[in-house]
């Protein structure tokens, strides 16, 4: 399976937001292959990580999101659901589920009540150690196409997660801690 072929059959390719898809998710790729290695004794699938790194923003072009070329009805929350029903509609049920739990370190259903978040009302937490590296490695990268590739710091992540909550930089730290970054 070519991620990059699914991605062309969904995105324009050339297209801005087909650039800023493989670009982040190149990024991501990278970064989770390479904290996942860090951590040998738990065995994660490495291949499964590079595929599912590429992957895990396919439904950003459903949502209404202009500074990445997205002109969809969506609001950008709702990426990550939208990406599970495109991959489990693919026959791909362990790539959907890292779309749907990648986004911020996880979202709760509490989150969502909380909040009114236009979003299914279940828990959409990184579980797998795949999906927790990948969620992990996504927060060092933006997608507004203008960071040439600029790595985050975790210091800098931390300051973005603030407002969210302790308990979402605490899952942040604890993944500092297991990916040893």
């Amino acid at each position: 399976m070519n991620p990059i072929d699914i991605i062309a059959e969904l995105y324009e390719p050339g297209s801005k937001a087909y650039h800023i898809l493989i670009q982040h998710g190149r990024q991501v790729a990278h970064k989770a292959v390479a904290v996942a290695k860090r951590i040998p004794h738990l065995k994660p699938d490495l291949d499964f990580i590079k595929e599912a790194a590429m992957l895990h923003d396919i439904g950003i072009f459903m949502t209404h999101t202009p500074e990445l070329g997205c002109t969809g009805e969506y609001p950008y929350v709702c990426h990550g659901y939208l990406g599970r029903e495109i991959l489990e509609n693919r026959q791909m049920p362990a790539h959907a589920l890292v779309c749907e739990r990648h986004v911020g370190v996880g979202i709760t259903s509490q989150d969502i009540r909380r909040n009114n978040l236009p979003l299914p009302q279940r828990n959409m937490m990184p579980i797998s150690i795949e999906e927790q590296a990948i969620c992990f490695a996504d927060k060092f990268f933006s997608k507004n196409g203008h960071t040439n590739g600029h790595e985050k710091s975790v210091e800098e992540i931390l300051n973005a997660l603030g407002p969210y909550g302790p308990e979402k930089t605490a899952r942040f730290q604890s993944w500092v801690r297991l990916f040893g970054e």
